[in-house]
């Protein structure tokens, strides 16, 4: 039987605009490999820190928190009480109460609420200025858009050199 094919390969994603296509195959592609990576991950080792480098534990939050902050500046918004609180915890480990599934749960979340995102912006939309933090750095939707698809598909190449360490 052949590999499944790649994301990207199997077409465009329905209703995402074609210059965002990129974005979403890369995304889609990484919740896919998470899962495929993680499915028998003990959750003891999501706190290792093998070589000292980050733990999966961390890679897992600062996914979906990524996701999360970068659609918020996109959409022109500040970050919220609670979006600070979940920055703050990606520097916090261990964490009680957190497995791989709770974290894959709000990895695969943070991608259904971009993907939807991508599907409610035209073409046009995609110059539109933005800013970033406090200091509203500029950019632009676009940028955004494709900066979380590259640092999300970084962090899950970080996770799963860390993750194959520990197994």
């Amino acid at each position: 039987m052949s590999a499944p094919l790649e994301v990207w390969m199997r077409g465009p994603i329905d209703g995402v605009p074609a210059l965002l296509q990129p974005a979403a195959h890369a995304v889609l592609q990484v919740q896919e490999e998470l899962h495929e990576l993680l499915k028998d991950f003990s959750d003891d080792l999501l706190w290792e820190k093998p070589h000292g480098v980050a733990s999966v534990g961390f890679h897992l939050q600062h996914l979906s928190g990524v996701l999360d902050r970068l659609q918020t500046y996109a959409e022109g918004n500040t970050l919220s009480p609670e979006q600070f609180d979940l920055l703050s915890l990606e520097k916090v480990a261990p964490q009680e109460n957190q497995t791989v599934a709770t974290f894959l749960a709000r990895f695969d979340l943070q991608v259904e609420k971009y993907i939807s995102y991508l599907k409610q912006l035209s073409e046009a939309d995609l110059l539109q200025p933005r800013g970033i933090g406090r200091k509203q750095i500029p950019t632009n939707i676009i940028g955004l858009i494709f900066h979380a698809a590259e640092h999300t598909t970084r962090h899950f190449g970080q996770l799963y050199v860390t993750a194959k360490q520990l197994v």
